[in-house]
């Protein structure tokens, strides 16, 4: 929920002009809440044991949808929905990927912590994903 939380902020903030757009919803007074809100919960739910991994089919095929859907609106933003879309299909299969082995790696690296480096990864996901929609021109 960390792509679709920055978009609805840029959207809401300006950076992205979807006013009078099928996306124009995202810059909506209380949209960006929401979705900042679902982020949280997130960032809180994938910290328990219980959370099955990202590479489920469930898991990894909301992450490409939810790609694809952030990456469409930037898209449009930017005047092109659908080499937005692919692009964000692809930044979340590199994101889900390569987040993982990074992750799985660093762990082993500091003796098998997991809290420091899964919080470390969701503030690169945070930084990553301002960077990207305030990178739209």
């Amino acid at each position: 929920m960390t792509a679709p939380a920055a978009v609805s902020i840029a959207a809401a903030a300006g950076w992205l002009p979807v006013a009078n757009t099928w996306a124009a919803f995202l810059a909506f007074r209380f949209t960006p809440y929401i979705f900042g809100l679902l982020a949280i919960v997130e960032f809180i739910t994938d910290q328990l044991p219980s959370t099955p991994s990202r590479k489920v089919p469930q898991q990894f095929g909301a992450r490409l949808f939810s790609g694809a859907f952030c990456g469409a609106v930037i898209g449009t933003a930017g005047g092109t929905l659908f080499g937005g879309l692919v692009a964000g299909i692809v930044g979340a299969v590199i994101g889900t990927l390569g987040g993982y082995e990074a992750r799985k790696r660093l762990v082993a690296a500091i003796g098998g912590k997991d809290l420091p480096i899964a919080l470390l990864e969701d503030a690169v996901a945070v930084l990553l994903a301002l960077w990207v929609v305030s990178s739209v021109q």
